[in-house]
């Protein structure tokens, strides 16, 4: 069920010097203390998949700007890496708001040109693809090319996931769970590879680039494929009745390391803090015979639990495998001799880590944690052979998504703070950040006009201590008492911070609660249970969601902290959420009316009986037990205790949160007589494509709780 869950609901150092604002940014030239617009604060350029070249020290990233998604590089101006000095400039020219996607980027081996993806669904490449602003030419998901030295970029085959050939001449890409491969230059049709049973993924160049690694995942199992290009012949490794799956190539390309996750009983809905260990293998190419090199321990990390990295399982200088493991309760990093031997723990302590990526030479790793900061994100480095990690950032911003340059020393960021979005940098010595575009944010940007949130742990209902970040209006100490709003995340495997997030969807919701507090709403954002950043047990939460729906606990906790405030006005908090928040919205609606006036639930889950059906093969006669409890987890349950007015928001297009949750709530409230609103996007999918649906409806969220939480 971790699919479902990543799927459907998707101690400060002083260091002001790190969080400076971009150059270009002066007090002559920025607003004015006062109110701001949604739009302003939803101006800025939001970066994603920032990857490194493999040569020149280059990086390219994404740049989502209202909407208009564009493929930028960053280049040493003076020809090497270094700290600072880089030539930024944009390569591709989309200039509409179109709700076509542009990502997964790969690099050719010697900077030459990248290749990305435009259009379609990143999540659901195998669904029709999203049309929300309804182009009458109709869309494409397709593997694009683009010179860096300039020039248009140029179709190569409708695909995704593209990963070039190491001499650069080709690209393998996959289509409809198949893989495929096209020349970068055209000069021959695109050809497919393999014409195999299963689900075909992961594709993994060898060194020698003349073979391919893959996953072929096939229902209750799942296998690891080689495809050799020169004799077009397929062969499998160590096969069995399991679920293999992140193949590692060796240096020398003889060997394939993987992991293997035990086939079970499919859990319908339960915290999973142990089960059948979960083990590493490592299978010779040319024999396909394979071998256990280790095993997980019974007990906690007994189930795999991924880190957010290209590769989950990393073959390191010195032959020795780098993986993630939570034998402590806590994600970490581990690392076992290749040919097999004890797992050494390379970063001790009470923490987790989630962005993870190792140098070209395969000597070092740079990962983002919250050691000793555990509601923020900064960069540690540490070397293959050791256990002693080096802190690169620390302060109050946010640094996460760290990469190695070609260099193997140079490291870029995404970085953000309190008041600044996130961006591209660069570490220099000392942790200074250099920022790379920082003169895209528009000068309408509203930086000096945000709130810093505090962090705050108040008791849940049972008793648990919760984590949560308060907006505070600049009027919040003139004797009043103030509306207020809380916001859940949706996920539920998310973490909300103490600054601009690293997601788009929550970087969004970050500037809606900013919005808020500066139009005199006291607004706490919870990080309730079942997320992530606070170890194990607290995102493996006894009955959580369609288990019991525990996470209500938090819902009653944020309300009752709230009014224990002599700043807040306890006839007037109201709740929001997206996904999962949307379900926990719902929640606090139909089961707190008394301590929530009013909310605004954004595609959430009304019923899990139906929403497990989205993710797995589910009937619910055939598991009565579980489907009752379903049912008592659900909103759905308690409309007969609803009072309170709700704004109901999605796209009818939603692949995620079935629409239909949506109408069977609504006609569940109107037979009720509860007070609702409806606002539908035709042809949005979950997580919105485009940047005029995300302030339209925002618009209408302002709007809604202006007209029941204000006087």
């Amino acid at each position: 069920m971790k699919r479902l869950l990543s799927a459907v609901l998707f101690f400060a150092f002083a260091a002001c010097a790190m969080l400076a604002a971009p150059a270009h940014h002066t007090a002559a030239n920025r607003q004015s203390p006062g109110h701001f617009t949604i739009e302003q604060v939803l101006s800025f350029p939001f970066p994603a998949d920032l990857t490194p070249a493999p040569a020149k020290g280059m990086f390219a990233w994404v740049f989502n700007a209202e909407g208009k998604r564009n493929v930028w590089v960053a280049e040493p101006s003076n020809g090497r890496a270094s700290s600072a000095g880089y030539s930024v400039r944009q390569l591709t020219n989309y200039t509409d708001d179109d709700g076509q996607d542009v990502g997964e980027i790969s690099w050719t081996p010697d900077a030459s040109a990248i290749v990305y993806v435009h259009g379609g669904d990143f999540e659901f490449p195998k669904r029709e693809y999203p049309n929300p602003a309804r182009l009458a030419a109709g869309v494409e998901q397709d593997v694009m090319v683009v010179p860096v030295s300039g020039g248009e970029p140029r179709k190569v085959a409708e695909g995704h996931s593209p990963e070039v050939s190491p001499d650069g001449q080709s690209v393998a890409y996959e289509l409809k769970g198949e893989i495929w491969l096209a020349k970068l230059d055209g000069s021959d049709k695109p050809q497919q590879l393999i014409h195999e049973l299963g689900d075909n993924s992961g594709i993994r160049w060898s060194p020698d680039g003349k073979s391919i690694a893959f996953v072929s995942a096939r229902g209750d199992h799942s296998i690891i494929g080689v495809y050799t290009l020169g004799a077009k012949t397929v062969n499998y490794l160590d096969p069995s009745t399991d679920h293999d799956g992140e193949p590692t190539w060796s240096p020398d390309g003889t060997k394939i390391a993987f992991l293997r996750i035990p086939a079970s009983t499919e859990h319908i809905f339960e915290p999973r803090r142990t089960g059948v260990p979960w083990s590493i293998r490592v299978a010779d190419v040319s024999t396909g015979q394979g071998r256990e090199i280790w095993r997980a321990d019974e007990g906690p990390g007994s189930v795999f639990h991924e880190v957010e990295a290209d590769h989950q399982l990393m073959w390191g200088d010195g032959d020795r495998l780098v993986f993630p493991w939570e034998r402590t309760g806590w994600v970490h990093l581990y690392s076992v001799p290749a040919n097999g031997g004890e797992a050494t723990l390379m970063t001790p302590g009470d923490f987790e880590l989630e962005h993870v990526s190792m140098s070209p030479d395969r000597k070092s790793i740079v990962y983002s944690s919250n050691q000793n900061d555990i509601d923020r994100r900064h960069i540690w480095k540490l070397a293959v052979d050791s256990t002693q990690p080096e802190q690169l950032t620390s302060g109050t911003g946010l640094e996460m998504y760290p990469v190695f340059a070609s260099d193997n020393h140079t490291v870029a960021i995404l970085r953000s703070g309190p008041q600044w979005p996130m961006r591209p940098s660069v570490l220099g010595r000392g942790g200074a950040m250099h920022d790379l575009a920082d003169d895209q944010i528009p000068h309408e940007f509203p930086a000096n006009d945000l709130v810093t949130p505090q962090q705050v742990i108040f008791s849940a209902a049972d008793g648990m201590y919760i984590h949560g970040q308060l907006f505070l209006p600049a009027n919040a100490n003139d004797g009043q008492r103030h509306a207020a709003i809380v916001f859940f995340h949706g996920g539920s495997r998310r973490q909300m911070l103490l600054g601009w997030h690293y997601m788009d969807y929550y970087s969004n919701s970050y500037g809606l609660n900013q919005y808020f507090a500066n139009h005199g709403y006291v607004v706490l954002s919870v990080n309730y249970r079942s997320g992530i950043g606070y170890g194990l047990n607290f995102r493996e939460a006894i009955n959580y969601g369609a288990d019991g729906g525990s996470e209500f606990n938090d819902v009653e906790g944020a309300a009752l902290y709230l009014r224990s405030r002599p700043d807040v006005d306890p006839k007037r908090i109201g709740l929001w959420g997206g996904s999962y928040g949307g379900y926990l919205t719902a929640m606090g609606l139909s089961r707190a009316s008394d301590l929530y006036a009013a909310g605004v639930d954004m595609h959430g889950v009304h019923d899990w009986n139906v929403e497990i059906g989205n993710w797995m093969t589910y009937n619910p006669a055939a598991h009565a037990e579980a489907a009752r409890l379903a049912l008592e987890s659900s909103p759905i349950s308690s409309v007969s205790t609803w009072r309170s007015p709700v704004l109901l928001i999605q796209g009818d297009d939603d692949r995620n949160v079935q629409f239909t949750q949506m109408g069977e709530m609504a006609n569940a409230l109107r037979k009720q007589g509860v007070h609702y609103q409806e606002l539908v996007f035709p042809d949005e999918i979950h997580g919105f494509l485009r940047h005029t649906t995300w302030i339209r409806a925002y618009t209408a969220t302002i709007q809604f709780f202006q007209q029941q939480l204000k006087p």
